[in-house]
């Protein structure tokens, strides 16, 4: 089976229009929640939903995802709940494409094996670890690369990667995961200086889409880029528009296609 968040954006691409995907942390408000919501991301045509994996330490996020990321696991999350929550959603009939982003400690105390089965038997498609480095990947990329319908190992790049970026690309799937800023999740839309340069260096050597994560909350953000990247990814803003307005489903649903119509414009 093709992978499902390529077979999205070959669709999203052939439409001429930019890709949306919306971050989420996995457990909040409490499971049912979670699993209602990323259903309700689904019926507004979000194109990837990005589901974090609470962990105590994650060094990539800032206070916003740092506190929903506490308030997950206070309330009992883990990864065998996750798992068994995202079989639920696939049993439902909800097809949306779904990218794990966590922390390695998690996959090894899980196994690294038994992991990457389980994200086969539930229909995980992709993987974002902000924590393990290029030079580290071989041994989850091995596992990875023996099983049919394995997730994907989503590549990060950023305004320093630097003569890194075709090394980082040259086998990279789904979509490259461009950081528009130093530092961690959350902040205002506070680009790098030289964040269209910076792009557009990206988009000349990658051979998959180009997503610009951190700092975007609303369409108007990513204007100034917008002929050159093929996408978005929203994730501090979204946790917070879910805080304040109780996790409804509506307002995610609202949220989605506003961002979706404004960008596409």
């Amino acid at each position: 089976m093709a992978n499902r968040i390529e077979e999205r954006l070959q669709q999203v691409k052939e439409r001429g229009d930019k890709a949306f995907i919306t971050y989420m942390t996995a457990g909040l408000p409490d499971m049912q929640g979670c699993a209602d919501l990323v259903k309700a991301l689904d019926e507004a045509q979000i194109d990837v939903v990005e589901l974090g994996i609470p962990f105590s330490d994650p060094v990539a996020d800032g206070p916003v995802i740092q506190a929903a990321s506490y308030k997950s696991i206070r309330q009992g999350t883990n990864l065998r709940k996750v798992f068994d929550m995202v079989a639920d959603i696939r049993a439902d009939g909800c097809q949306v494409p779904l990218v794990f982003m966590m922390y390695f400690n998690t996959i090894t105390y899980y196994g690294v094996e038994a992991f990457v089965d389980r994200c086969v038997e539930v229909g995980v498609d992709g993987l974002i670890i902000p924590d393990l480095p290029y030079e580290e990947q071989k041994q989850l990329q091995d596992v990875l690369d023996r099983k049919a319908d394995a997730p994907i190992l989503i590549q990060l790049v950023t305004p320093v990667s630097g003569e890194r970026i075709p090394m980082l690309l040259e086998k990279a799937r789904g979509f490259v995961y461009c950081v528009s800023s130093m530092g961690v999740t959350g902040q205002a839309a506070d680009f790098h200086r030289n964040v269209l340069d910076y792009l557009e260096q990206v988009k000349s050597v990658s051979k998959i889409p180009v997503m610009m994560g951190f700092g975007i909350r609303t369409a108007k953000d990513v204007l100034p880029m917008k002929h050159t990247i093929d996408g978005c990814i929203v994730g501090s803003h979204f946790i917070n528009l879910m805080e304040e307005n109780g996790y409804s489903t509506d307002a995610a649903k609202e949220y989605v296609r506003t961002f979706k119509a404004e960008m596409n414009a």
